[in-house]
């Protein structure tokens, strides 16, 4: 039995779609939920859904009965993560739980000193936990998603160009359903246990490179600037962006510039049996409507 975690946010549904293409039957495949009517889509498929959450030690207890894999997806709540994930991994070994998928990230500096240590410090000590829990673990060392650069770097980018503290950083980045494909591909096969993937993409980008792609699509100029943090953050202000996404911007923004996502890798391609999607074939499909 496996069972999928975060099962209503965008990679769980993904995994679970590519879980049932892989032939994994319903009767072998279940969802934990918070809130089950945002789960219909799943329970129409025929996914048995549990209710359970992090914070709720004994709901997982009752969720992870019965599981052999748990696809373990990282919180969002980076504050109350650390005590979440501890909660995870204590209830799937008393359950007896043999494997855990967990969607870890890609990185380089492991020390406070690091510009996205707010996100690195419950991953780390997760995976800590994984490691000397007695249970089989495979750890996804996910790479930024590209799906994210849109964010970034915003709507009207073919008329402003990219305005984003990146410097000449450069980033693997990859889709978020490539990294769910080659994820369901870890479930749904063998030899895996005990290893880690680094799911980041084969070839590696800058924005000012993001910045001519955009370039060619338009058929005219998309400059790239790489402003310091503090005009960065003064822009946003005046554009009306909440604080917390300018936060995480600089942080992620800063993370290129050092070239934390910068590391290219096989582990996906294998995994899927072809090259994930390109930067480039990901901005073309975004921007050329």
């Amino acid at each position: 039995m496996i069972l999928v975690t975060g099962a209503t946010g965008e990679f769980g549904k993904l995994a679970i779609d590519f879980l049932l293409k892989k032939g994994i039957s319903t009767k072998n495949l279940t969802a934990l939920v918070r809130d089950e009517p945002k789960a219909k889509d799943l329970a129409d498929k025929g996914i048995v859904l549990k209710k359970g959450d992090y914070d709720d030690y004994q709901s997982l207890l009752a969720a992870f009965s019965g599981v052999d894999q748990l696809l373990f997806i990282s919180g969002s709540d980076v504050v109350k993560r650390a005590k979440q994930h501890e909660n995870v991994v204590n209830a799937a070994k008393e359950k007896g739980v043999k494997h855990i998928v967990y969607t870890s990230f890609q990185r380089v500096n492991e020390t406070e000193t690091s510009p996205i240590a707010f996100v690195a410090k419950s991953h780390l000590e997760t995976e800590k936990l994984l490691k000397v829990s007695g249970i089989g673990y495979t750890i996804l060392k996910n790479s930024l998603y590209a799906d994210v650069i849109p964010m970034f770097i915003g709507e009207n980018v073919l008329e402003t160009g990219v305005f984003f503290p990146a410097g000449n950083g450069r980033g693997a980045f990859a889709l978020r359903s490539d990294m769910a494909e080659a994820t369901a591909e870890v479930l749904s096969g063998s030899g895996h246990q005990n290893k880690e993937y680094l799911f980041s993409n084969t070839v590696s980008v800058s924005f000012e490179e993001i910045a001519a792609t955009l370039s060619k699509i338009a058929g005219k100029t998309v400059g790239y600037t790489s402003p310091d943090i503090e005009t960065f953050k003064t822009v946003l202000t005046g554009a009306g962006v909440p604080g917390p996404i300018i936060g995480m911007s600089v942080g992620f923004g800063e993370a290129v510039r050092q070239n934390e996502f910068s590391e290219t890798s096989e582990d996906l391609k294998k995994l899927l049996g072809r090259n994930p999607v390109s930067i480039n074939d990901y901005l073309v499909s975004v921007y050329s409507k």
